[in-house]
C-alpha cells in the first residue's frame, strides 16, 4: 500500500464523524479539553464572557432536571480564582444547525436555579453586530443570567491568533491549539465559515436590478443582515491573517440600537441598491469602506486621507502618489479641497503618475483630503466559489489592503527648527548688545549719551523742581 493513502494520526480525529450528533459532541469536546489545557486560549476566551483569571474546568453532556424532564447541555465551564467561581453552560451546534430558542430557555432557567453566570452558546450563525444573540429569548430570564455567543469562525480566530501572533509560552500546548486549529479548519468538523448570502439574496439582487425592490419587500431586512454578518467574517478573516483584532466600525448609537443599522441598510438597499459598510484595522490610517453595488455588479474598496496641512497643491498629491508607488494602475484617486462644493477632481493612478496636477481643481484652493478606491466585480451566486457575492467581495478586500492600505502612512507636520544665535565680535561695546532669541528689534550698538541727562528725584515726585546735572 502507497503512503500517501496512510492516515496521519491525529490529537482530534476528524475520521469517524457518522453524523450531526456525533459532530456536535466531538467538537464540544475538543474545543473544551483545549480551552483548559492550554492557558492563554482559555483566557482569552472565557475573559471576554466575563470571567475572571483563574483555574478553568470543562465538563461535557452535564445532566440537569428541569421540572420533570432531564436536559442536558452540551458543556460546563468553570472558572475559580480565589473564593470567586464564574460558571457558564455551554450549547454547541455545528453545520447548518441554529440554536433553538425554546432550548436556549431552558438552559437559562437551569442556569437560574443553579446560581449560574452565563449561558454560552456555538454556533455558524454570525449575528450582525457584535454584542447581539442570533436567536431571541424572552428578555425577562435574562435578567440574572447572561447569554454570550460565539461563532466558530470567531474561535477559530481566536485560536489563529493566540498561537501564531501572541504565542503561547509551553510548546507542548502549543501544539494542542494546533491540533484544534487543524481539526476546525477540516470541513467535517461542521466549523463552516461564512458560506450563503440566505435564500433571500437572489430575489432582491433580481429586484433591485429591475428598480422594483420595496421596503416591505420579503427578504430584505435578511439581506441586510447577512450583509453585515459577511462584514463580521470579513473582520475575523483579516484579523486572523494580520495576527489583531479587527472590527466592523459602527457608530455607538447602532452598537447599541442594531435596528438602526438594519433599518439604513435597507434604505440604502432600495433607493440605490447599495449596501455599505466598514471595517476597522489598528494602526491603519483610516477605516477600510466596503461598498456592494447590486444595480452595477461592482464592489468597491476605499479609504479616505486627509491630505498634508502646507505645501503646494502639487506636493500634496505628490505626497500621496509616493506611497502609491507599487499599487495597481486602476486604483482612482480624488481630491477634495476646502470649502469646495460638489465632487473633487478624480482620475486614475495610472494618469496621476504622469500628471499630478489632474487632481488639482482650482490652485489657489487647498487640498483637503484624498479618496483612494479600488472596484472589482461582484459575484452574482448566494453561495462561495467561483462567481460568488461572498468571495468576491473576500478577494475585494485582500487585495485593497494588501496593495494599497497597508502602505499608507498619514501626514505629520515637521518638528520646529531652533533658530541659531548671531555671534558677534568680542570687544567693550558688543558686550553690552543682547543677542538672545528673544530680543526682535536685532543686534544694535549702543547710542552716545546726550550731553545733558534730567534726573528725577524724589524731590519732584513730591511736587518740587526737577534736577539737572551735567553729563560731563
Amino acid at each position: 500500500m502507497a503512503e500517501e493513502t496512510w492516515h496521519e494520526a491525529r490529537l482530534i480525529p476528524t475520521s469517524g464523524i457518522s453524523g450531526a450528533e456525533e459532530q456536535e459532541r466531538r467538537a464540544t469536546s475538543a474545543l473544551l479539553a483545549v480551552v483548559t489545557a492550554v492557558r492563554e486560549f482559555g483566557r482569552g476566551l472565557t475573559q471576554t464572557l466575563g470571567a475572571p483569571a483563574g483555574a478553568i474546568q470543562a465538563f461535557i453532556e452535564v445532566p440537569f432536571m428541569l421540572g420533570d424532564k432531564r436536559c442536558y447541555p452540551d458543556g460546563l465551564i468553570r472558572v475559580t480564582r480565589g473564593q470567586r467561581t464564574w460558571t457558564a453552560l455551554v450549547e454547541v451546534k455545528t453545520g447548518t444547525n441554529q440554536l433553538a430558542a425554546e432550548q436556549l430557555e431552558n438552559y437559562l432557567d437551569i442556569a437560574r436555579e443553579q446560581a449560574f453566570d452565563a449561558l454560552i452558546t456555538i454556533s455558524n450563525e454570525i449575528p450582525p453586530s457584535a454584542g447581539q444573540h442570533p436567536t431571541a429569548v424572552d428578555k425577562r430570564k435574562l435578567r440574572k443570567v447572561s447569554m454570550h455567543h460565539l461563532s466558530w469562525s470567531q474561535i477559530l480566530a481566536e485560536a489563529v491568533v493566540q498561537k501564531e501572533h501572541r504565542g503561547v509560552a509551553d510548546p507542548d500546548q502549543a501544539w494542542i491549539l494546533g491540533e484544534l486549529i487543524r481539526y476546525l479548519e477540516h470541513p467535517r468538523s461542521g466549523a463552516l465559515e461564512f458560506e450563503d448570502m440566505g435564500p433571500s439574496w437572489v430575489p432582491v439582487r433580481d429586484a433591485v436590478t429591475a428598480r422594483t425592490l420595496r421596503q416591505s419587500d420579503k427578504g430584505v431586512v435578511d439581506v441586510a443582515a447577512r450583509f453585515d454578518a459577511l462584514l463580521r467574517y470579513v473582520s475575523l478573516r483579516l484579523g486572523r491573517t494580520l495576527g489583531i483584532e479587527v472590527v466592523p466600525a459602527i457608530s455607538r448609537r447602532e452598537a447599541a440600537e442594531p435596528a438602526l443599522r438594519t433599518a439604513a441598510l435597507v434604505d440604502s438597499l432600495v433607493q440605490d441598491g447599495r449596501l455599505s459598510g466598514a471595517i476597522r484595522i489598528p494602526n491603519a490610517v483610516a477605516p477600510l469602506h466596503v461598498d456592494v453595488d447590486l444595480r452595477a455588479n461592482r464592489v468597491t474598496c476605499h479609504v479616505d486621507v486627509e491630505a498634508p496641512r502646507e505645501g503646494r497643491p502639487t506636493t500634496r498629491v505628490n505626497w500621496l502618489v509616493r506611497q502609491l508607488k507599487t499599487a495597481p494602475d486602476a486604483v482612482r484617486l480624488e481630491a477634495s479641497a476646502m470649502h469646495a462644493r460638489g465632487p473633487g477632481a478624480t482620475d486614475l493612478l495610472k494618469a496621476v503618475r504622469d500628471d499630478p496636477t489632474l487632481l488639482i481643481q482650482d490652485p489657489k484652493r487647498e487640498i483637503r483630503s484624498f479618496r483612494i478606491a479600488l472596484s472589482s466585480p461582484l459575484g452574482s451566486k448566494r453561495g462561495r466559489g467561483r462567481g460568488a457575492a461572498i468571495d468576491s467581495v473576500l478577494d475585494a478586500v485582500d487585495t485593497f489592503y494588501g496593495d494599497v492600505l497597508q502602505h499608507l502612512r498619514a501626514w505629520t507636520a515637521a518638528a520646529p527648527k531652533m533658530r541659531e544665535a548671531v555671534e558677534l565680535p568680542h570687544d567693550r561695546s558688543a558686550a553690552l548688545v543682547s543677542t538672545a532669541l528673544s530680543s526682535q528689534d536685532g543686534a544694535e550698538l549702543p547710542t552716545a549719551p546726550a550731553a545733558e541727562e534730567v534726573v528725577t528725584t524724589e524731590s519732584e515726585e513730591d511736587g518740587g523742581e526737577p534736577l539737572v546735572e551735567s553729563a560731563s
